[in-house]
């Protein structure tokens, strides 16, 4: 029996960014308390979600992965507290710039980086702007609880980024995320089919899930604003929902699971047993069509 408690937490961010790293560490402490060793904050959780505007000068939150500050930071809070703890942060890389995420272990030990594959552009979620397409290709790490996998935020969207992590081993996969209210359409409200989504990739890989959003309203520069609605989640591996919060509150929310147990329901199952990779050329093409198409 491998027993492992996980943590999702929820916060609101503003432009006080030590406040808000303040905060994240807090969340952390309550969580590690509650007996969490693997613990989920939100994606940029440094800074309000800047994406909603196009601005150059926020190109300047950018911060190179060696010697970064806030990766620094909770690494330390991570062996002090003896949690793994995937950090999300605004990586400038050479001339490029990516939304990622350090994975630091329960030592501190900081394992490597993802840098998100799925870059989003709509109306208030801009990210084209400012992130290059990640170049890391899904990773899973083995930390000291077990092997991880984690994307981010709209990398939920898309079953091939969790089903990838499942092929490569990951024990438990997470995203952290950062969606709310979309400024062209205020009656679209998108929180139940994200966690729909998600609850579908767990149960699909047999992987219990835990997915981190943010809470509050955050104005942009050119009037818009964004009400995130929280509604974070753990899910187990049969996809169903174990632990959830509001749409308002900060917190913390804590699931154990047994993953040796969920291993051999994994194996039991035969989903990826009974895999036919052969047959599933269509999904190497943007449109649907065999790879080996000839080029025009």
């Amino acid at each position: 029996m491998r027993a492992l408690t996980v943590a999702a937490t929820q916060m609101h961010c503003d432009w006080d960014i030590d406040g808000n790293c303040d905060r994240a560490e807090a969340l952390v402490r309550e969580a590690a308390g509650r007996g969490a060793r693997l613990i989920l904050l939100q994606e940029l959780f440094e800074t309000p979600y800047f994406c909603q505007d196009q601005l150059y000068d926020f190109l300047e939150l950018a911060a190179p992965f060696e010697g970064n500050r806030l990766i620094a930071r909770f690494s330390r809070l991570a062996r002090e507290l003896g949690v793994v703890l995937p950090v999300s942060f605004f990586e400038r890389a050479g001339q490029a710039t990516f939304n990622s995420i350090a994975i630091l272990d329960a030592d501190g030990a900081v394992l490597g980086l993802y840098r998100k594959s799925h870059i989003p552009d709509g109306p208030g979620y801009t990210e084209k702007f400012y992130f290059s397409p990640g170049d890391t290709g899904f990773r899973v790490w083995d930390t000291a609880v077990g092997r991880i996998g984690v994307g981010i935020c709209w990398d939920q969207w898309f079953p091939e980024c969790a089903r990838a992590m499942a092929l490569l081993g990951a024990e438990v996969l997470l995203y952290p995320t950062a969606i709310g209210s979309e400024p062209h359409d205020a009656t679209l409200d998108s929180s139940a089919h994200w966690q729909r989504v998600m609850q579908g990739h767990a149960g699909a890989n047999l992987t219990p899930l835990i997915a981190s959003n943010r809470v509050g309203t955050e104005p942009g520069r050119a009037g818009t604003s964004i009400t995130f609605y929280g509604s974070s989640f753990i899910a187990d591996p049969t996809g169903a929902k174990v632990a959830e919060a509001g749409r308002e509150e900060e917190g913390v929310l804590t699931a154990t699971f047994d993953l040796d147990a969920i291993a051999h329901q994994r194996r039991s199952w035969g989903v990826f047993r009974d895999r036919r990779p052969e047959l599933y050329a269509p999904l190497l093409s943007l449109d649907g069509q065999a790879p080996t198409r000839p080029l025009r």
